[in-house]
């Protein structure tokens, strides 16, 4: 897959407007965004990847193939920043995602290893309510035995019913690519 970086955008005026669709990646503050889309791309340091929660702090844009714009939006959760930059980052990703026209899809990353919190219900709920379609995503599946896999989806769905079935995924070993891939292409 051809890929690259085209631009960090600050204010929603500078989004590309060629109509082309956008993907918009969202997710916990290092749940493994940056990873995933090099992941997907295969490419090791297309986006950046940082072991610091809340390096993201605009929406970065990659074109894939050109056709789609991948969108990977801040961020949320911890973060070490100020709270004024915090609620700036949010304000900027709640003006994107309420646009009609833009994102077509989001895919939303969980950390498969964490019980979603109140942060993590109130986006679930905020995603059913919109409309669009999303595609969750367990990533760090590597990370967790079958077991583990087991009981972590079985504590996902309980605290967020009622919504896709989630996507297995790592960035270390692959899994999970193809279906993502897959469900980006039927969705845009």
């Amino acid at each position: 897959m051809d890929a690259e970086f085209v631009k960090s955008v600050y204010h929603l005026n500078d989004l590309p407007r060629d109509g082309k669709p956008q993907i918009a990646v969202a997710g916990r503050s290092n749940v493994g965004k940056s990873s995933m889309l090099n992941k997907l791309v295969g490419r090791k340091k297309l986006a950046k990847v940082s072991g610091t929660p809340g390096k993201t702090r605009c929406l970065n844009i990659y074109l894939l193939d050109e056709k789609y714009y991948f969108v990977d939006l801040p961020g949320y959760g911890f973060a070490r920043v100020s709270k004024t930059e915090q609620f700036a980052w949010s304000e900027l990703t709640a003006a994107y995602l309420e646009r009609p026209d833009v994102p077509q899809a989001l895919v939303c990353l969980f950390d498969a290893r964490r019980t979603p919190d109140a942060t993590d219900i109130e986006w679930w709920a905020w995603l059913k309510e919109h409309g669009k379609p999303f595609l969750p995503v367990l990533t760090k599946a590597d990370k967790l035995s079958g077991n583990g896999r087991q009981k972590s989806l079985r504590e996902f769905t309980r605290v967020l019913p009622d919504g896709p079935a989630p996507v297995w995924f790592s960035a270390v070993n692959g899994t999970g690519k193809k279906a993502i891939l897959n469900w980006i292409f039927a969705n845009t």
